[in-house]
């Protein structure tokens, strides 16, 4: 038996699990794919996760970006540079993600992937974790495997609805990549927008709506392709993928009996950018504080977890969903009055890198998007 059993070995699983053994616990981390493996997802990382960590990801970074670019149904560009010390990261999650893995082995933790978890109970102190090849004892389970894991439901935890999202991967040459910007695309897709994150040989393009109803396939591929036009990509050379993202949409539990819900599986996204990465990362540290706390006899702990997360992150995420609500139902009038203003990239970067919060920008954005609001504008 363990101290821990983290299910997922994604940023929120690898960052519980160093976390954790680094304070010499005994934690077990199972993963469903063999890994390294594959993960759909953008790649954009903010430097400030450097915070809650003692070693260098320099190793995993692909890219550093400072330059942003925006457009309006593929015009009207806005060239803009982030004004923070350190540019946003870019990263190949399966090289990402294995390196935090790896950190928490050498830390000690155990790691077991290409195992799939059929089912967990809990009896007497300890959770019982089943898998097609035995099953595991910890008297504490971290949830951890994302936004369509199972785990959440089992331990009767339903913290978010799951918003379907579309990314296209397209391999390009490497020359012409490096002269690309992080890129945002705003009115071509209703009630959302598109973006890509290119990488050091790739462009990862991606579509995600934060409003109204589910995105649907036919019109995230049509957007998608025009979207990789307009960098000189095809999409027939890139590959199509599928994928649910967790948006926050208002405080839920995220214990229960001896048990967390961390990363995707616990709704974290920002719902105003769908950054998943950082909050994912700080939930990791958050659930490794308290089950620590529990494991030395604190009978708080797990439930001071909720409360952490809830006034640490999800306090901030209310004016964040509030922003959004109104900017993606007018996108027009939001790119003309916001997006084209000089400080919107610089508020941005402070907001990535934690220096500020949507609560300290919420009531003059709204108020001027509001303000701004003419008949027939913004459709």
């Amino acid at each position: 038996m363990v101290d821990c059993i983290v299910v997922g070995a994604g940023p929120a699983g690898g960052t519980t699990a160093y976390h954790l053994a680094k304070q010499g616990h005994a934690v077990l981390v199972l993963e469903k794919a063999t890994l390294p493996r594959f993960k759909p997802c953008s790649g954009a990382v903010s430097p400030s996760i450097a915070q809650w960590f003692d070693f260098d990801f320099d190793p995993v970074i692909d890219r550093r970006i400072a330059a942003i670019r925006y457009t309006w149904k593929l015009d009207d560009p806005v060239n803009a540079k982030l004004k923070t010390s350190e540019p946003i990261w870019m990263v190949q999650r399966d090289a990402f993600d294995q390196f935090l893995i790896q950190k928490a082995q050498e830390k000690g933790a155990e790691i077991q992937d290409n195992t799939t978890v059929t089912g967990i109970k809990f009896s007497g102190d300890r959770w019982q974790v089943n898998t097609a090849t035995g099953t595991f004892d910890a008297p504490y389970l971290v949830a951890a495997d994302g936004a369509n894991g199972p785990l959440a439901n089992w331990l009767g935890l339903s913290p978010g609805k799951t918003r379907p999202a579309a990314l296209l991967d397209i391999p390009v040459d490497a020359e012409a990549a490096q002269t690309v910007p992080i890129s945002f695309e705003f009115g071509l897709l209703k009630n959302g927008c598109l973006w890509n994150f290119p990488k050091t040989n790739r462009y990862t393009l991606a579509a995600c709506t934060f409003r109204g109803g589910d995105l649907k396939d036919k019109e995230a591929k049509a957007q998608l392709e025009k979207y990789a036009s307009s960098f000189g990509a095809s999409a027939n050379q890139g590959t199509y993928y599928q994928h649910g993202l967790k948006l926050w949409d208002g405080n839920a539990p995220l214990h229960t009996q001896n048990a967390l819900l961390a990363g995707e599986a616990a709704a974290v996204a920002d719902p105003l950018t769908a950054e998943g990465i950082r909050p994912s990362i700080l939930s990791g540290v958050r659930a490794a504080e308290a089950v620590a706390k529990a494991l030395a006899g604190d009978p708080d702990a797990i439930a001071g977890y909720s409360h952490t997360m809830h006034n640490e992150w999800g306090e901030d995420m209310q004016w964040a969903q509030r922003i959004a609500g109104l900017f993606y139902r007018v996108p027009g009038i939001a790119y003309r009055v916001g997006i084209k203003r000089p400080t919107a990239t610089q508020r941005l970067g402070q907001l990535l890198a934690g220096d500020i919060h949507y609560a300290d920008v919420a009531n003059r954005v709204t108020k001027r998007l509001s303000s701004s609001l003419i008949p027939g504008m913004g459709k």
